[in-house]
């Protein structure tokens, strides 16, 4: 059976996937399916860095604004709703370009990995939520280096969904799941794919970070976090787990400054940058960007990107 075509798009923050989503889905009737775990929920823009009506400029986004923050996105869920989308995506005729910085999410519809529910031990993973609440991330931490060092360099310490997740499979199965990851990028991709990654200089990045950063504040990042958090929202829901809002929510809640909360989601940014970049460099068939080598990025990196579609992917 022939794959069907798909364009991935991704890299570590503020290196202008969505841009260059927009500008290739453009030249090529395109239509975006966001990879990022925190663009899913309503009322979450500004931290996200969502993309914005006016610069989505007519082209069909997919995965953006279809969650609640009360809900909980997963691996599990969100490959069934990309799958969703990209079914009808090829049912007008239309490529899907997966754009995002999330990894594990991009390999899950990659590789059509299988997920099942049975693998989870509950009662295992709530004693895990409940060691975590009364000792903190560090002592989850500690047990998954322990049994599995190597997820220690691409998961966070803060990032508590996926160390429960790494320690849970390492439970359930007496493997660690970075051997796990290898294996599935060891599988055959389901899809005829183009696995663009755009990166920069460091320091390059790391300055349009802090810019990010501070642009959010400006634009309003305290009251975003304020309005969720007098809806109700917890400081431990899977939505207030993003870069950004948990800082603010500190700042919220009296145990930081602002100024130290700022602090923080830069650091911590950056550090997230950095182990996007280790994901993506053990993936295989990437085709690496580096906007430092290009005058003007934003228009010269979508047209390259178009010309090898034209020529590896559509062979025309």
């Amino acid at each position: 059976m022939e794959k069907q075509p798909l364009i991935i798009i991704a890299g570590p923050t503020a290196t202008g996937k969505s841009a260059a989503a927009v500008a290739l889905a453009q030249k090529l009737n395109g239509e975006v399916i966001s990879a990022d775990s925190m663009q899913v929920y309503r009322g979450m823009d500004i931290g996200s860095a969502k993309i914005t009506p006016e610069e989505m400029r007519g082209v069909p986004h997919h995965l953006i604004d279809v969650l609640e923050p009360e809900d909980a996105v997963n691996i599990t869920i969100f490959q069934r709703m990309a799958k969703e989308a990209m079914r009808s995506i090829y049912e007008r005729g239309h490529i899907p370009i997966l754009c995002g910085g999330t990894g594990f999410y991009i390999q899950s519809v990659l590789y059509d990995i299988v997920f099942t529910e049975e693998d989870t031990d509950y009662a295992y993973r709530q004693s895990l939520e409940k060691l975590v609440s009364e000792q903190g991330t560090g002592v989850l931490y500690d047990m998954l280096r322990r049994v599995d060092p190597a997820s220690c360099e691409s998961i966070h310490e803060n990032n508590v969904k996926r160390v429960i997740r790494a320690l849970d499979f390492y439970h359930e199965t007496g493997r660690p799941i970075s051997e796990h990851n290898a294996a599935q990028r060891s599988r055959q991709a389901a899809y005829d794919f183009l696995y663009f990654v755009l990166t920069d200089e460091r320091e390059k990045l790391y300055a349009r970070i802090d810019a990010r950063v501070e642009q959010m504040v400006a634009d309003g990042l305290v009251a975003e976090v304020a309005a969720l958090r007098d809806r109700g929202i917890p400081r431990s829901a899977v939505s207030m787990q993003g870069l950004g809002y948990k800082e603010i929510y500190d700042h919220l809640d009296g145990t930081c400054t602002l100024e130290e909360a700022i602090y923080t989601i830069k650091r911590d940014t950056r550090h997230f940058a950095k182990r996007q970049l280790t994901w993506f460099k053990r993936e295989a068939g990437v085709i690496w960007l580096n906007r430092s080598e290009y005058a003007d990025p934003a228009a010269e990196i979508p047209e390259l990107m178009y010309r090898m579609v034209r020529e590896r992917l559509l062979q025309l």
